[in-house]
């Protein structure tokens, strides 16, 4: 009877090494597992991260070329209104812009407005691209 308890005894603990044994591998394989994940994850993020940066950097240089160019461009109103100032004779290149709202030509705007081809190429440019109205 204690022969047949021991040998019981035995295999559980035989069936119990085993399983040990299984539980074991199973674990170093879910650890390989997580650590390829891991290694996975972490070169995503570095890629991800690398892009951030260059969207950033082009972000602000942007926006520093978009400060330059407000810059430059603030001080064309005034002297826009100085030129058409200077020469009261000749219809104001704002006029000329409404003459090319209407839809006049270069060809119409050296005419009327006795502006030279160059300025009158200029406005024609400069408001044919605005939306009307």
């Amino acid at each position: 009877m204690i022969e047949i308890a021991l040998l019981l005894l035995a295999l559980a603990c035989a069936g119990l090494a085993a399983t040990c044994v299984w539980l074991a591998r199973r674990l170093r394989a879910q650890g390989e597992e997580q650590a390829r994940r891991d290694a996975e994850r972490d070169r995503r993020l570095k890629e991800l991260t690398k892009r951030l940066d260059t969207y950033l950097a082009g972000s602000i240089r942007m926006g520093e070329e978009l400060y330059e160019l407000r810059r430059t461009v603030a001080p064309l109103p005034d002297k826009l209104q100085q030129m058409e100032q200077r020469d009261p004779s000749s219809l104001s290149f704002t006029q000329a812009a409404r003459l090319v709202g209407l839809g006049a030509s270069v060809d119409d705007l050296t005419q009327a407005c006795g502006l030279s081809r160059a300025e009158a190429e200029l406005i024609a440019k400069l408001h044919q691209s605005r939306p009307k109205g």
